[in-house]
Formats: structure tokens, sequence, C-alpha cells
């Protein structure tokens, strides 16, 4: 059995440099004394030559300019002893030296499959067996490769893959979407998986999380996220509406205390994510985070953080940390869905370190059968970082011209006012903030335990949806997935703040600080800040390092107070989430930088390192 350690300082050995995803490097090398200082150290280049990156069936006008020959990357690469392990958009995984940025092995993955967006899991090997890495794909495969060599681990699974669209999770259906745009977690022997599925149709595979033998790819447990009509949590659910039934998934990331043996899942929204009229009821484990025992699957407790979600909340943002007050520590972990209300909780029983109360919230739709929960919880401390309600005062007005543009931007999506977790309507269009990408989306925060300050990237961006019957009876978004901005600027419809790097001092429940992050280049709106994708993660040397935005950025801030300090330009922006490693007495920073996001093409395909002279 692989023993449960700390990743060394050097390291960084999974996604969230350790199993519970605080993202903190105990690294010091560069401090805010010489930040400033960093420069290039090498670049490495994911796609092959002669490869060029197909973006798929989109309309003439858009290929045209989506059409670069790069594909988009959210990947944050691992470091272990010496090595990176990247997944990369071009259908391989890779090995590449951290020293050099000279690539060691590359495995291409078959039929043009492509592995998981965001990256790779390490497993440190056991009785015998070499260190491996893991990670799923898009067509539902999850593959174990040698991580010496690249080569598949023949032991695992059919010559290193294991097929996880079994019958269990395929809910009867021949073919459905079912695969893995997050790397799994490890616990010991365990690879524990969750999903990416449909968010409609509501029928589909089921969002089940699962656990297999590291070496085998055996089926070791499997957790039901909605539960079978004879577990607890059954009497939740309108009684024949959960079957069949997909989402309810882990899109983002298990977080693991090793210690204590507990894997805790942030288990996502059903389907459909804006109707709930087919699924009365509050709906476990939906938008819950969930704990179980790690070796077995076996149930320990839930918090669920929204009651019959039917905003697309989700819950993609879940961190393990520690809370020191009154002289002692408390395990805890930070629980945030997309509204980003932040729910600090002891994670080993499950209970808010400060007051949880149910907050009475609108109820009122003009959708027939729909029954909005009439409570959803809400903290008395931290306060909810983002707004969360819009009326007309609100719109931008910072020029005559953005106010006349987001003055037809309203008028043509038909936009109503919005009060927090306002029931979505059929004669106009709600303007849900802080909106489908958050508030917090899966880049998720990072914690500094000597600070106690847990820091977060925010978006404030509305989603305006409105609701039409569907041939089949039941109701889904009119015109699609739609936002509250001005395509032709980019900028959102509302008042700023858009984008911002905040602290939260976990002890306390306060805003210890919060800056804009991110430049529009527009001088009326220097500090809105812009949307962002992907997180940020901390060191030892006081710093907090973040790309994320559109701007073709990276930038490292005081931790401590919010300074900026340090601004690297990109060959184009990063939206996964940066890292730090040492390489003998150096240490390192890398970032992913291809953009494709927030209605931009990917123009690179650059991994590139950083370090003091």
């Amino acid at each position: 059995m692989a023993i449960a350690a700390p990743p060394k300082d050097g390291d960084w050995a999974s996604y969230g440099r350790d199993p519970g995803g605080a993202r903190h490097s105990p690294l010091k090398q560069i401090t805010t004394a010489n930040v400033d200082k960093l420069r290039q150290a090498w670049v490495y280049h994911m796609r092959p030559p002669g490869v060029t990156a197909d973006v798929g069936p989109m309309p003439d006008g858009m290929r045209a300019r989506f059409a670069t020959g790069f594909s988009a990357s959210e990947a944050t690469p691992l470091v272990v002893d010496g090595v990176m392990y990247l997944s990369t958009p071009y259908n391989r995984v890779v090995a590449v030296d951290a020293a050099t940025g000279r690539e060691r092995w590359a495995y291409t993955l078959a039929n043009k499959d492509q592995p998981s967006t965001r990256g790779v899991a390490y497993w440190p090997g056991a009785k015998g067996k070499g260190a491996r890495i893991f990670f799923g794909t898009r067509s539902g495969k999850l593959i174990a490769l040698d991580a010496a060599t690249g080569h598949p681990a023949a032991e695992f699974g059919e010559a290193g893959i294991v097929n996880l669209k079994t019958p269990e999770v395929m809910n009867g259906l021949k073919v459905a979407p079912l695969g893995m745009s997050s790397p799994p977690a490890i616990y010991k022997d365990l690879v524990i998986t969750g999903s990416r599925v449909q968010e409609m149709p509501i029928k589909g595979a089921a969002g089940d999380v699962r656990a297999w033998d590291a070496r085998t790819g055996r089926l070791v447990w499997t957790f039901h996220t909605i539960p079978r009509d004879d577990e607890p949590g059954a009497d939740t659910w309108e009684p024949g509406s959960t079957k069949g039934r997909s989402g309810t998934n882990v899109w983002t990331f298990v977080q693991v205390d090793e210690k204590r043996g507990i894997a805790y899942l942030p288990i996502g929204t059903p389907t459909f994510d804006r109707w709930g009229g087919d699924r009365k009821g509050a709906n476990l484990y939906s938008n819950s985070v969930v704990a179980v025992d790690a070796a077995t699957g076996r149930y320990l407790w839930h918090f669920q953080t929204v009651h019959h979600d039917i905003w697309d909340f989700d819950l993609p943002t879940l961190t393990l940390i520690d809370v020191r007050r009154g002289g002692r520590v408390i395990p805890a972990l930070v629980a945030m869905n997309k509204t980003a209300i932040m729910f600090v909780l002891d994670r080993v029983t499950g209970k808010p370190l400060f007051d949880v109360r149910e907050m009475p919230v609108p109820t009122e739709t003009d959708v027939p059968g729909e029954q909005p929960w009439p409570t959803q919880p809400m903290p008395v401390a931290p306060p909810p970082l983002t707004r969360l309600s819009y009326g007309p005062d609100d719109i931008l007005d910072v020029t005559p011209e953005l106010k006349a543009r987001c003055e037809q931007v309203a008028k043509n999506l038909n936009i109503a006012p919005s009060k927090p977790f306002q029931p979505l309507r059929a004669d106009s269009a709600v303007n849900t903030f802080p909106g489908s990408l958050g508030g917090v989306d899966w880049g998720g925060g990072a914690f500094d335990p000597k600070l106690g300050l847990y820091v977060i990237n925010l978006n404030e961006l509305g989603s305006p949806q409105q609701l039409e019957r569907q041939p089949d009876g039941s109701w889904g978004m009119k015109g699609g997935y739609a936002y509250f901005a001005d395509m032709e600027t980019g900028f959102p419809c509302s008042k700023p703040p858009w984008g911002e790097l905040v602290a939260v001092d976990v002890a306390k429940g306060t805003v210890a600080w919060r800056r804009p992050l991110g430049d529009t280049g527009h001088p009326a709106l220097k500090d809105a800040g812009i949307t962002s994708a992907g997180g940020p993660f901390t060191t030892s040397g006081g710093l907090t390092f973040i790309g994320a935005t559109k701007d073709k950025r990276l930038r490292a801030f005081e931790t401590k107070t919010g300074k900026l300090l340090w601004t690297a330009e990109l060959p184009d922006s990063n939206y996964g989430t940066p890292m730090t490693y040492a390489v003998g007495k150096r240490q390192m920073v890398a970032v992913v930088a291809t953009g494709g996001f927030a209605f931009s093409p990917a123009t690179s395909d650059a991994v590139i390192a950083y370090a003091l002279p």
C-alpha cells in the first residue's frame, strides 16, 4: 500500500499541490523583495510539429476567428522529483524535464481522444509497482501510464485502460456523454473519479463517484450522488423523478484528508439545471459537500449549499484548510457555490464554524409546475463576496456610449431585475448574479496557513436567462446561454467591479483585502477588473500568483496586503492555475498560456517556466 506522506517541499504532486487542494507551497526563495527579478527560464510547446487543432463544428463567421491552429488548455502541471507531467489539448500526455523544458516522453491517445483538460494525477507506486500517471478522457476512459516511460501500465484494466462507461452508470442508455475534464484524486492505492456529464437533456449517465484499484483497475466502491430508493436522502426527490437523471456529478476535484481517511465530494446540479418542475424537493446530494470514508465510500455527512438548484450554481470550489481559533487548530474546509457565498465547515463533523441560517427567498414564477425552495442557507460570516441581485440602476454608465449599448443589450435580452435566488420565468429574462460563470468557478482558491488567508478570484457577470416550453413538455432555455455583456466591446453591462482578487480571514470570517484583477484597457474602467478563469496559488515567500485574465498577464501579489508586485506578459492568457516547484535549490514558477476563453480564440501552445537569475 502506498504510504500517505506530505509532498516534498519542491514538488507539486497533485492538482492542488496537496491532496486537500490548498495550493500553498512552502517554497520561499522567491519573495516579496525579489519577485520583480523573475525572468523566463524555458518554454515548452505542447503542439507537436505538423499538428493543427480542429475547432470542430461552428458557424463560418466564428470559424474564421477561432480556427487558429491552436487549442485551449486549463491544465496545471505536476512536478515530482524534477519531472513535469502535463495533459495537452493535442491528444497527448507528456513528461518534461522540469529544469530545462526538454520533453522526456509523450503518450498519444488513440482515436483522437482528449485527456482531461485540467491535468493528471500522480500515484507513487506500491508493492513492486512503479509510479503511475492517471487521467480521464473525453470519451470516458481512465488511463494509467508508467511515470518513468509513458507506456501504458499493462496490469491496469485492459492494457492500461478502464472503460468508465459501465452499465451501472449508463442508466440503461447505449449512448450518453460521460468523460472527465478534471484529474482524479489519489488516496493510498485508490484512484477516485468524478465525471463530466451533460447539463441537458434530463436523461443521461449517472454522476456517481467511484474508486478504482490503482494497480489493477478493479472497481472498489461507488457513491450514488442521487440516492437510490432505499438510501438516505431518497425522500428529498419527487417520487419517480430520479430514474435515469443525469448531472449531480463531481466535475471538479475530489479532495482528500489523508490523515483521517476522508474524501470530500463537491457535487453539482442535477439535469436540467435551470428547471426543476419534474424533480420537486431539496434534491440531495446535489450542490452538497459529501464526506465519505475514502477507503470504502461509506457516507459520513453532508452539507447542502443550495436547495433545489434551478440556477446552475453547482459547487465548484472546495478546499481543505486549518483554522486557528482560540488557541486551537480546527480541521476545516471552504465550500463555495457559484454565488461566492463562502461556507467554512468543520471537516470532521460538517458543522459550520460560523452560524448558517435559512434565508427566505423569492418563490414567484410563471413556469407551471415549478416549486422553488422557500429558503436558502446563508452564513452570518463571511459576507457574500459578490453582488447577488440586479436592478436598473446597476447598468454600466461610465460613458454615454457604453450606457446606450448596454441599455440595448438589456432590451434585446428582455431583462428583468432580480433578487438573490430569484426563480427563472417565461415572460422575461431574470438577470441572475453573479451568473453561471460565478462568482467562483472551478479555479477555486488558495490558502496561506501562516496568515490564515483564503485567496480567491471572483467574477461578476450576470446570466439573463428566460425559459420556454420544449416539445416534450419540459422547460428549457430560450435562446440558449446568455451573458449580460456587450459582445462587441467584451465589457459586462453591470457597473464594476467585474473581476477581483479577494482574501478572506477564515478565523474571523472577514474580508482582509480585495483588489481589481485584470486590465480592461479602457481609461474609464481602470479599476473594473475583468472576467477570469483559473485560480491562484500562494507561497511561504509571502506571494500569491495568478494568471486567469484575458489581458495575457501573470501576476504576483503580496498575500498579506494584496499589493501588486510583479507582472509578466504572456503569449496568451493562462486559464488554468499556475504552480511552483524546485529543481535542486532553484525555485521555479510555471504557467500554461494558451488563451481560448471569454469569447477569445486560443493562439498559443506555450508552457513557460520562470526563475530568479
